[in-house]
């Protein structure tokens, strides 16, 4: 086998397919969540609530770039958003074509039922598992975490799942 940068052998086929199974899993666990919540919002349109949830009122573009996407397709986004009232629309009074994002008081409800419904899953899930080897997956994940880092998604374009 080839040793990779950390001087230890190359993944198995067996240990890379664990880890598409996981992430399709945790996709699969995201997308429930928000038919659970039954408000129609897709996947990305959530990615841009959840932004908006961390980062408060601000322009679109930092939205955008928060979530590596472009600005035509955060704007589509928000419309949409905007329309369902999850999200208002606003300005910044020093520059007129400056569009501000906020959650709204149905997408701040939303966001939250979304991220307990999904913390009940987790557990749900979570409490069928040996707690020895929970606590092993979570020092792989926490390790997978610093491995790919915080920018890995943000660096891709277009919309990446939850």
């Amino acid at each position: 086998m080839v040793n990779n940068a950390s001087g230890g052998r190359a993944p198995t086929d067996e240990e890379i397919q664990a880890f598409q199974r996981a992430a399709r899993d945790l996709v699969g666990v995201a997308l429930h969540s928000l038919d659970a919540a039954g408000e129609g919002v897709s996947l990305p349109q959530m990615r841009v609530l959840l932004a908006l949830r961390d980062l408060g009122r601000c322009p679109s573009s930092k939205v955008a770039h928060t979530l590596g996407m472009g600005a035509s397709s955060v704007t589509r986004l928000a419309d949409r958003l905007a329309a369902s009232g999850h999200v208002t629309r606003g300005g910044d009074p020093h520059h007129r074509s400056v569009v501000t994002l906020e959650l709204s008081a149905r997408g701040a409800a939303l966001v939250e039922r979304v991220l307990a419904w999904r913390r009940e899953e987790f557990g749900r899930i979570l409490s069928r598992i040996d707690p020895v080897l929970r606590a092993q997956g979570v020092r792989a994940l926490a390790r997978f975490h610093e491995v790919v880092g915080e920018a890995y998604a943000a660096e891709l374009p277009g919309p990446v799942p939850l």
